[in-house]
C-alpha cells in the first residue's frame, strides 16, 4: 500500500510498509521539519518534476563503512599526487546545482528538481546538509552532498567534471572518521566496486539513533 500524505501533516507511516521498491508515501512538500524527521526515520526522497513528492524506504540500503573502502591502486597514486584540494562545506550551491545537472547513464532529467536544492540548501544554512568539494587548479572539479543523520551520513548525489574528483571526496568524506556510516541509498555497480555493499533496513536504522 502506497500512503498518501498532505502538506500539513509531517508525520509519515512505518517504514516498513514500503512497497517492494521502497516507496512507502506520496505528497507533502520538503520543508525542513518533514525533511529531518524522514531522514531520523530512513526515508529519503525522489521524484521528479512530473511527479508529486515520492518518498521511499528500501527494505535493502546500500552502503558503506568508511573503514572498509576499497582504493585502487591508481586512485592512491592520484590521491598522493595532490592532483586534488579537498574542502568541506565551501560550496554547497554550486555542489547541488552541478549534481543536478551532471548527466546519468539510463537517466532522462534529473531528480534533483529546483524545488529540492532550495530545501537543501535551507538544511546546509541550518547545518543539517554537507558537501565535500574537490578542486583542481582552483576549480571546482568534483564533489558529493548529503546529510548528516548523528553517525550516518546520507549521501544523496555525487559529480565529477574531472575524472576520479568525485571518488576523491568520497575517500575523504570515509578518512576524515567523523562517520560510522555512509549511507549510499540505492545500488551502484561503481560504488560497489568501493566497497559498498547491502544491509537491512533494521540495521541501517540502528545507526540512526
Amino acid at each position: 500500500m502506497i500512503f498518501s500524505i498532505t502538506d500539513d501533516d509531517t508525520t509519515f507511516p512505518p517504514p516498513n510498509l514500503a512497497e517492494d521498491d521502497g516507496l512507502l508515501a506520496v505528497g507533502g512538500n520538503l520543508s525542513t521539519e518533514r525533511l529531518l524527521l524522514a531522514y531520523r526515520m530512513g526515508i529519503f526522497p525522489w521524484y521528479s518534476d512530473e511527479t508529486p513528492v515520492l518518498w521511499y524506504s528500501p527494505h535493502e540500503r546500500f552502503v558503506l563503512f568508511p573503514e572498509k573502502i576499497k582504493i585502487s591502486k591508481s586512485m592512491k597514486h592520484t590521491l598522493k599526487s595532490g592532483v586534488f584540494t579537498i574542502t568541506e562545506d565551501t560550496a554547497f550551491p554550486e555542489v547541488i546545482k552541478a549534481c543536478a545537472m551532471a548527466e546519468r547513464k539510463g537517466q532522462d532529467g534529473t531528480w534533483i528538481t529546483g524545488e529540492m536544492q532550495k530545501a537543501y540548501i535551507r538544511l546546509h544554512e541550518m547545518g543539517h546538509a554537507h558537501s565535500i568539494e574537490a578542486w583542481k587548479d582552483g576549480k571546482l572539479a568534483g564533489g558529493l552532498y548529503g546529510i548528516g543523520m548523528n553517525a550516518v551520513f546520507c549521501g544523496e548525489s555525487m559529480f565529477s567534471h574531472v575524472s576520479n574528483a568525485s571518488k576523491a571526496a568520497l575517500i575523504w568524506l570515509c578518512q576524515n572518521k567523523k562517520y560510522r556510516l555512509i549511507d549510499c541509498q540505492v545500488y551502484s555497480e561503481h560504488l560497489a566496486g568501493m566497497g559498498a555493499g547491502l544491509i537491512s533496513r533494521e540495521e541501517y536504522t540502528t545507526y540512526l539513533v
